[in-house]
């Protein structure tokens, strides 16, 4: 049975005041994925307990039928609002930690040190390190062991400037995602039309575009892990 570590955000507010949180999208699909091979999950967040949910993602022509389900699922919101904090969980063992998104993820993933610790030990164990979209912030300041940030030289993707216009947010996100990742030494890939599903596989980095990457994001990210 394999573990995975999905690490959601606490965050429900960008510094305007305007609602964010968790893209749900960016949960459920690779939640259930796991469930269905009958894997040991655990979610967690810098604070633990209560996750809330970026409102936009649960308008109807964004809210598929697989996150609709699981929003509508007492059992699972029930989960979702008693995440564990990651003080809980910084020295378990996880075949794959995965950082979901959504824009708030941009405010209390790139400085945790716990996400960082977390990060840096799976990737350099050689274990899975998954992230999508927003997500791929919690991967910004994490460093390896001999002082490099893990991102350098490495082919990745991540929310891009472009779509961040689409979005209407460039006004609202506190950093330009697609340039920090660049910054970072990273070989950014993204895809030839915005907005469209975009998942890259660099060794045991994972990382999916946008919440458009959420299926295929959970479907890679399973047929990797049963390569293990």
């Amino acid at each position: 049975m394999k573990k995975l570590l999905l690490i959601v955000t606490n965050v429900d507010k960008y510094a305007s005041g305007l609602p964010t949180g968790l893209w749900l999208s960016e949960l459920t699909h690779i939640y259930h994925k796991a469930k269905e091979n009958k894997w040991k999950i655990t979610i967690a967040s810098p604070k633990g307990d209560h996750v809330p949910i970026d409102p936009e993602s649960l308008k109807p022509f964004v809210l598929d039928k697989v996150s609709k389900d699981y929003y509508e699922d007492p059992l699972f919101m029930e989960e979702l609002n008693h995440s564990k904090n990651l003080n809980e969980v910084i020295n378990e063992s996880f075949d794959a930690v995965y950082l979901a998104g959504g824009h708030a993820t941009m405010y209390d993933f790139p400085d945790d040190e716990n996400i960082k610790n977390i990060i840096s030990k799976q990737f350099e164990n050689g274990k899975m390190v998954a992230a999508i979209c927003h997500g791929v912030g919690g991967l910004l300041n994490v460093r390896l062991t001999n002082g490099e940030y893990m991102i350098k030289g490495k082919s990745m993707t991540g929310f891009d400037w472009f779509e961040e216009s689409i979005a209407r947010r460039k006004g609202e996100v506190p950093f330009n995602l697609e340039a920090a990742i660049k910054e970072r030494g990273a070989n950014f890939k993204k895809a030839l039309i915005p907005m469209t599903s975009n998942v890259v596989v660099y060794g045991n980095l994972i990382t999916g575009q946008n919440p458009f990457s959420s299926k295929e994001m959970a479907k890679v990210v399973v047929e990797q892990l049963k390569k293990i």
